[in-house]
């Protein structure tokens, strides 16, 4: 395949790692060609019904190019995007920074899992920078109605001091305010249109749906900063191109010079996308040049990469693959919650989950505190009102019989000719008091598991051996923990029903190109260098030599800022 055009950098990838790589590059002069293999996907566009989810999953062997991406492996079940942002389009907006007590540096050749060749000081200005760009604000939970009664966050903080825990309002990358004035709800975020989509934005509506896609804009997703930044300062961005290959370039003399990147385009998913987000031409498969390349595509896809192209890039480490981590994900549901009135009655605690963004609050179980000296983060989990209704049908059958008095008078008054035309008290009372949707709330952890995972291909199908057993301390108190929050919200803990099969669903995966200061132990350098191949990078959470403990993509992106810092270093020799 015929080498068309030359950058200085390609970015593989617009998640956390790639879109801020991508702007730092283009900052610093460089000339910048970013590829996603997903489609864009303004504020607007995310799907909210049957008929617009059914082709919202990224298959493109079935033609279907949606936004999310799911793996079901021997253990462990894995929920990615698939779009211009990667995953900042359907995360919970969490800025949390990881712990300085687990940068830890353990002994991989004596039976240790993690070792961490940075620390939380040289992430520090990293993190500052990304904090700086992305605005982050916590929910304003002191401000009037509507956010003085969001309930499910009144309560976390009320069960964590129950379990003399800490529990803080976590800053999230969502505007409930506009700049300069007070938290009100869809109000429009002067400027807010200044994006690659051309889309205005508003302030956060509440409405529960950050992780099914923001289609107000208020979510600082990716698209509308980094690579927007990056696209205002140059860089080409092409969606709807799945990279494939990476070799090696040769000049006239033999030596390598840089690398070729080929890539297919999804032509049946272009339609309708802006002339700027695409690539110039309509050939299927194409074939670009850099002397610098930057894989972030995300921990299954850049280790998929480097795994299918290890015959062009033959001095990679043995530890490709390894040390994948779930970063500790669990899912599980707190329902049937009560309070004690003042009168010392019990009543059902309505914590309304689709009020409010996904995550308002994160109660943080710290190493010192947990049975298994491990950490974690406990955090309430939103859902949007649909899902509330999905769950009110649990309740239909009791109610129908609650309201059976009702509905029998109803039907003997049309028996004997008579008619009232007024319906409203039977049709309230056919609701109930709407407990199973109303006085629940989904809850989630994260923390510290053990990076046991090892991905590998089969042919062209992607595995992974992963299993929960080395970190089953972990998870026995993980579970412990959340049904004490359960109790000290008023409720019965459901736990994660894969949990049962022993298996796990993670929204976080990362590992699988650790860093590590020599390649027996890591695939890249500190700096996100791969040894032994100049000029190739990764940048995203595959380069995590364990887990993050809390959400991750802060930390990822704080490493991307460090990486670059490296990659304009390396670009002006």
């Amino acid at each position: 395949m015929a080498v068309g055009e030359h950058f200085d950098a390609i970015v593989v990838g617009t998640g956390f790692g790639g879109s801020l790589t991508a702007m730092r590059l283009a900052q610093a002069g460089r000339s910048v060609l970013v590829l996603e293999r997903g489609q864009p996907h303004p504020p607007g566009s995310f799907a909210r019904t049957p008929y617009e989810m059914r082709t919202n999953f990224w298959a493109p062997e079935r033609a279907s190019y949606g936004l999310f991406d799911l793996w079901a492996f021997d253990s462990l079940d894995v929920i990615l995007a698939s779009g211009l942002g990667g995953g900042s389009l359907i995360y919970a907006n969490v800025m949390i920074r990881k712990d300085e007590r687990t940068f830890v540096r353990e002994d991989l050749g004596d039976g240790g899992y993690e070792d961490w060749p940075v620390t939380r000081a040289e992430l520090e200005p990293h993190y500052d920078r990304f904090e700086a760009l992305q605005k982050p604000q916590r929910f304003p939970l002191d401000a009037p109605a509507p956010y003085a009664s969001a309930a499910k966050t009144h309560a976390m903080r009320e069960a964590a001091t129950a379990m003399d825990l800490p529990c803080e309002l976590p800053p999230l990358a969502v505007a409930f305010a506009a700049e300069g004035q007070a938290p009100a709800p869809g109000r429009a975020i002067p400027g807010g249109e200044q994006n690659v989509h051309g889309t205005p934005r508003s302030t956060c509506r509440l409405c529960g749906e950050c992780d099914l896609g923001c289609n107000y804009g208020a979510k600082s997703t990716l698209d509308l900063t980094c690579l927007s930044e990056a696209w205002r300062l140059g860089a080409e961005l092409r969606t709807c191109c799945e990279v494939r290959t990476i070799a090696p370039a040769e000049r006239r003399d033999g030596r390598a010079d840089g690398y070729v990147v080929g890539y297919r385009q999804h032509l049946a998913a272009r339609a309708a996308h802006p002339a700027h987000l695409l690539d110039h031409s309509e050939q299927e498969q194409r074939a670009v040049s850099a002397r610098q390349v930057v894989l972030a595509a995300g921990a299954l896809g850049s280790s998929r990469l480097l795994l299918a192209n290890r015959a062009s890039l033959p001095r990679l480490s043995p530890a490709l693959g390894t040390r994948m981590s779930a970063n500790g994900d669990y899912l599980a549901l707190v329902r049937n919650c009560r309070v004690n009135g003042e009168n010392g009655d019990s009543r059902w605690r309505y914590l309304q989950p689709s009020h409010g963004p996904v995550i308002t609050s994160s109660i943080h179980v710290d190493e010192q505190s947990s049975r298994c000296a491990r950490g974690y983060y406990l955090q309430d989990a939103g859902a949007p009102a649909f899902a509330e209704w999905l769950w009110h049908e649990l309740e239909v059958p009791a109610d129908l019989w609650r309201a059976r008095r009702g509905i029998v008078r109803a039907l003997l008054d049309r028996l004997r000719g008579r008619r009232d035309t007024h319906r409203a008290a039977l049709a309230g009372e056919m609701f109930g008091d709407a407990h199973d949707s109303a006085a629940m709330m989904p809850l989630l952890a994260m923390g510290r598991d053990l990076p046991n995972g090892r991905l590998r291909l089969a042919g062209e199908r992607l595995e992974l051996d992963w299993s929960e057993a080395p970190s089953r301390d972990y998870y026995d108190c993980v579970r412990e923990s959340l049904g004490e929050l359960a109790a000290a919200l008023g409720g019965e803990l459901v736990a994660d029903p894969l949990d049962r099969r022993r298996r796990a669903v993670t929204v976080h995966p990362v590992g699988g190109c650790a860093m590590a200061v020599d390649p027996r132990h890591g695939v890249v350098d500190p700096w996100g260098r791969v040894h032994g191949h100049p000029g190739l990078w990764v940048a995203d959470g595959s380069v995590m030599p364990g887990p993050v403990g809390p959400n991750p993509s802060f930390t990822i992106a704080a490493l991307a800022d460090r990486f670059a810092d490296a990659m304009i270093e390396d670009g002006e020799r």
